[in-house]
């Protein structure tokens, strides 16, 4: 079953058909502002398996036309598709849930977002301190989604004392969750090296699907996060922001992807900020600092096209960007 084929608009077939024994899907995290339908495109090129849209506030979404016009576009061959919502109260994620089950393959309640923003609304990873909440609001989804192959999936942080955790997991999966994603860190932590430990106890604590997330920077790393932890997945952010050619096996992102960005920003109409921060993020590992110093300081789409073509060739040529 190819990710291409996967169009569950007929409620026939579910993405939880992709996890298979020993294999490890591979997954483009929701990152807010960036993991728009645009860089879904692209890293659907080079063998992303599931993409996640950024984090969608549930109330919002609901209570303007316009919220939901701005926050959710997507097209026929954005699939697998997760949207992943914020939200503390579970009519509204089942409310928001229903409204893009058409046009998705399931919901992902985020409870791992450390921001302050978001914890003092109530959202993110405070919702890890909150197991019987989060039952309530997996239940809700999974008894008012009509599609009974659309997913209800949550993406954590790890507690200082795992077995509270462990007990938000076992919660969830009571409740009917599909699969539980896991950043190995707390919510206090940032760059700290992730507990791949905690990872593979969650993974041995529970039956549904696991997927690891933290510091996958490479296509190695997806190899050997699974031998550390078993998983049935990984999911990566800024490793596929800085190559979205990662999961293809590419060590930086080759001159090849830079040109099908361009390709699909123009025929999307990216705006510019968006089409230009994806490409000093993918550029950096291959300039020099003087280069990114002039890349950076550019400030139109066709700026930027004359100094790829200057600097790099069009990818006609068969050169590949070497660092």
């Amino acid at each position: 079953l190819s990710p291409q084929n996967l169009k569950t608009c007929n409620g026939n077939t579910s993405i939880m058909d992709m996890f298979e024994k020993g294999k490890v899907l591979k997954i483009c995290a929701p990152m807010v502002r960036y993991s728009k339908l645009a860089f879904r495109s692209l890293v659907r090129k080079y063998d992303c398996d599931i993409c996640f849209t950024p984090m969608i506030v549930a109330s919002d979404f609901m209570r303007s036309v316009k919220a939901r016009d701005s926050e959710f576009t997507t097209n026929e061959h954005d699939r697998p598709l997760i949207v992943q919502f914020a939200a503390h109260d579970a009519q509204t994620l089942a409310d928001a849930a229903c409204v893009v089950a058409p046009f998705s393959d399931g919901v992902d309640l985020n409870c791992g977002c450390p921001q302050r923003w978001a914890m003092s609304a109530g959202f993110g990873a405070c919702l890890i301190n909150k197991p019987e909440l989060v039952k309530d609001m997996v239940r809700h989804v999974r008894n008012q989604v009509d599609n009974p192959n659309y997913t209800a999936s949550i993406k954590i942080r790890i507690h200082k004392d795992l077995r509270q955790t462990v007990d938000l997991c076992q919660k969830a999966e009571s409740a009917g969750v599909s699969w539980i994603t896991v950043h190995g860190r707390t919510s206090e932590e940032r760059h700290q090296p992730v507990h791949y430990d905690a990872i593979k106890t969650i993974k041995d604590s529970i039956s549904v699907p696991v997927i690891a997330n933290g510091d996958i920077k490479y296509l190695r790393d997806v190899e050997s996060t699974y031998k550390l932890t078993g998983v049935d997945g990984v999911m990566a952010a800024r490793g596929l922001l800085s190559n979205p050619a990662m999961f293809s096996g590419y060590e930086d992102t080759p001159l090849e992807c830079i040109w099908d960005w361009v390709d699909i920003s123009l025929e999307q109409g990216t705006p510019f900020t968006c089409f230009h921060h994806h490409l000093i993020y993918m550029l950096e590992r291959v300039s020099s600092q003087p280069e990114r110093k002039v890349f950076n300081s550019l400030s139109s789409t066709s700026a930027v096209i004359d100094y790829l073509q200057n600097t790099y060739g069009s990818f006609d040529t068969g050169t590949m960007m070497s660092s």
